[in-house]
């Protein structure tokens, strides 16, 4: 019941579409939960056994797939230098990649049921204004969509809003999106956060080295409908809309203080830290709670803030909870993968592949579990009882949510990936270095 609940919740966040769309980062009000019954658990994308279709998508791009209705649409930058590629693995690299190129900017849409590319639009072309992490790309930012309205957002090359059809309805240049190491100015890594629509309106979060804000757009005529100025580092995580008893929250992970904010006009409304000096993690709500986590040392917190709170939510010295905080850790927080919650746990997967499984009524830990595997960016999703973890070896695990882990599958894609899968009803939407992948339980075997 406490399941059924919480889905329900989600689907009453503005903007999330009906439960089988997938219309931003991580779905519906950033779950990364799927409504399919009958999900996938078994396949090898290598030799072709249950993948529906196979697309090739040009360029390196770890944005995500989203989907609305019988279209799925994806971003990409397309370099002119062929020998460009993402590093994968754990390391600790602060310098950016050297490319330089010309690249071409690009969002696409296919057939969900066959893979056929609908259409491609070319939203910008040149040199890239800012450099990129090796480990990133020049179209890091996932898509949304409210099923008659696509927004890519491209950081320094501009905001764009598309119709479904592939028509370009409106462009906006947001600046120079100048985000990096913060004991650097210098050091340039590419924007990471996505999107996210409440009712007329697409909001971006624009944290960089100087001037950071987050702003909220029309859809109809991208016009400015508020700004907030925001004292913070460069971030790249995800904004989160929670809804409350009567407003909706855009809760924002941040270096200086995790903050929400008045979805309808920007106005801040409460703050929470310590935190992370580096965080890349989205926010997910449910059960009437918000949980916020980052993993940069030497604070690597997690946080189980009460939808609703106000002003400074900060702990008294000792104490892991409050009034406004449900639990807290000072400890055990995660650096690139967001946190799911489902059912009444909250799962957390670490670079490494340590996946640990709270109570999210109290966070107490349920188990801690290395998941084979050299390093995951990616941020899990579930679906049908099951949690799915994607590693940038090209592997996807299938493990069984509970308070036991019980390992269900391990899954080949066959490339790299980076880009956290999507689901569109039963199939799941798997990006990889080249190509999108359609799993399917009953797949098609070609």
């Amino acid at each position: 019941m406490k399941m059924l609940r919480w889905l329900a919740l989600c689907a009453c966040v503005a903007g999330s579409g009906p439960a089988a769309d997938w219309p931003q980062f991580r779905g519906p009000g950033a779950s990364g939960v799927g409504s399919g019954a009958n999900p996938p658990v078994q396949w090898d994308a290598v030799k072709g056994v249950n993948v529906a279709w196979k697309a090739e998508v040009p360029g390196l791009a770890v944005s995500s797939p989203i989907v609305w209705g019988d279209r799925v649409f994806i971003t990409t930058a397309i370099s002119s230098d062929a020998s460009q590629k993402i590093r994968t693995g754990l390391y600790g690299d602060t310098d950016s990649a050297a490319d330089r190129s010309p690249h071409q900017w690009k969002v696409l849409a296919f057939d969900k049921r066959t893979g056929k590319l609908l259409w491609e639009q070319l939203a910008y072309q040149g040199v890239p204004k800012t450099k990129r992490h090796p480990k990133s790309s020049q179209a890091s930012a996932s898509p949304a969509t409210n099923g008659s309205v696509v927004v890519a957002y491209f950081g320094s090359e501009g905001l764009y809003a598309y119709s479904t059809e592939g028509k370009l309805l409106w462009k906006k240049d947001l600046g120079i999106q100048s985000a990096g190491w913060f004991f650097d100015p210098d050091s340039e890594w590419g924007v990471g956060s996505s999107p996210v629509i409440h009712k007329n309106s697409v909001i971006v979060l624009c944290d960089r080295q100087k001037e950071s804000f987050i702003a909220a757009f029309d859809l109809k005529d991208g016009r400015e409908l508020w700004r907030t100025a925001r004292a913070e580092l460069p971030t790249w995580g995800t904004p989160t809309l929670a809804q409350g008893k009567d407003r909706v929250e855009v809760v924002t992970n941040g270096a200086k203080a995790i903050r929400g904010y008045d979805a309808d006009t920007g106005k801040e409304l409460w703050t929470l830290g310590p935190n992370s000096e580096i965080v890349c993690t989205t926010p997910v709500s449910g059960q009437g709670m918000i949980y916020v986590t980052a993993g940069y040392p030497p604070v690597q917190p997690v946080y189980a803030i009460k939808i609703g709170s106000n002003g400074d939510l900060t702990l008294k010295d000792g104490k892991d909870s409050s009034e406004a905080v449900a639990w807290s850790k000072r400890s055990g927080g995660v650096y690139l993968p967001s946190p799911i919650l489902y059912g009444d746990l909250l799962y957390t997967m670490n670079n490494n592949g340590v996946l640990s499984a709270y109570e999210a009524a109290t966070g107490n830990r349920v188990y801690q579990q290395r998941v084979a595997g050299s390093s995951f960016v990616a941020s899990p999703v579930a679906a049908g009882g099951n949690l799915y973890l994607a590693s940038e070896d090209g592997d996807v695990f299938v493990v069984k949510a509970g308070p036991k882990y019980e390992l269900l599958g391990k899954n080949a894609i066959g490339e790299p990936i980076l880009a956290t899968p999507a689901w569109a009803d039963d199939l799941l939407l798997v990006r990889g270095e080249k190509h999108l992948f359609a799993i399917s339980g009953q797949g098609q075997g070609r």
